[in-house]
């Protein structure tokens, strides 16, 4: 495989058909992680990616595209900040999240905007390991339910979180029937890896279906390998060295099969996969607010 013009082709697709060959680059320079800043198609007009990122908009554009009606939806994106290993920087969770909002979002211009990320989640069986942060469970849902309800009051109608970090997944859905009771809009919580399915994780994935999310190993390292690589850092990682000091034996022989599986993983693989998340994406956007 040509790998020059398989990315190339994998950045036009993120940015909905634009030439967005230094997208890599631009990704590195962002205050908020996965998400891009280069020209963009959104069906048939060329728009900045930024239109799309509610924390880059000014009063006036929301204002304008509330307003109007063209500003239907939002998509907030859910993460952690947390060990991934000895390769992987622990905003991976938060920037996976970001940047397949984003892509989707650009797909349906101008009718979804991305809310800004929330980028700490519920992590603490990953505090063994330097560095993690965590938030209690309580601490969590009040700010997701708190951002849900600003964007409620500004006129949006329909909300999808969209999740990158299991620790979130079971207490997100868990809200759901207080939250829509309390909202009365339409709103989902959704893990992006729950467009995965037996058949697409085996075409992809060596690991299949068992390695997704798979923390820090196939997957998640393929996800960035193919959107953001200067967050993947192999350089003097000698995982035969590492010494964690871990409680649990099992613990110590699940992170060594994570690195072990990372080893699996391509920028192809995550090309494919992330296209797959986008595409759901984009569907489940597209039935919230149609029936909004």
């Amino acid at each position: 495989m040509d790998s020059n013009r398989s990315r190339r082709s994998f950045l036009a697709f993120l940015g909905g058909g634009a030439a967005a060959a230094a997208v890599p680059a631009a990704l590195a320079r962002q205050s908020l992680p996965g998400v891009s800043s280069q020209v963009a198609c959104a069906g048939d007009k060329y728009i900045h990616p930024r239109k799309v990122l509610l924390w880059e908009c000014t009063r006036k554009e929301i204002r304008d595209a509330l307003e109007s009606g063209r500003l239907k939806a939002a998509i907030i994106p859910t993460g952690s900040t947390e060990q991934h290993n000895e390769h992987l920087a622990m905003i991976h969770d938060t920037a996976s999240a970001a940047l397949i909002a984003q892509s989707a979002a650009l797909r349906l211009y101008p009718e979804v905007i991305v809310a800004t990320p929330v980028p700490v989640g519920i992590s603490p069986y990953w505090m063994e390991r330097k560095g993690t942060l965590t938030l209690r469970p309580e601490t969590f849902l009040a700010v997701v339910y708190d951002i849900c309800e600003s964007l409620k009051t500004h006129g949006l109608k329909s909300i999808l979180i969209l999740n990158g970090h299991g620790g979130n997944a079971d207490p997100l859905k868990s809200q759901l029937p207080e939250w829509r009771g309390k909202l009365d809009i339409q709103l989902d919580a959704c893990s992006y890896w729950e467009a995965y399915t037996e058949e697409n994780a085996a075409r992809y994935m060596q690991s299949g279906m068992a390695g997704i999310p798979g923390h820090s190993a196939e997957f998640e390292t393929s996800v960035a390998l193919a959107a953001f690589p200067e967050r993947v850092h192999r350089e003097g990682v000698d995982y035969s060295k590492v010494r964690l000091n871990l409680k649990s034996p099992r613990d110590a022989e699940q992170d060594r099969k994570y690195y072990e599986d990372s080893l699996l993983a391509t920028a192809e693989k995550g090309e494919a996969l992330i296209r797959i998340a986008v595409d759901w994406t984009v569907e489940k956007m597209r039935q919230m607010i149609s029936r909004s």
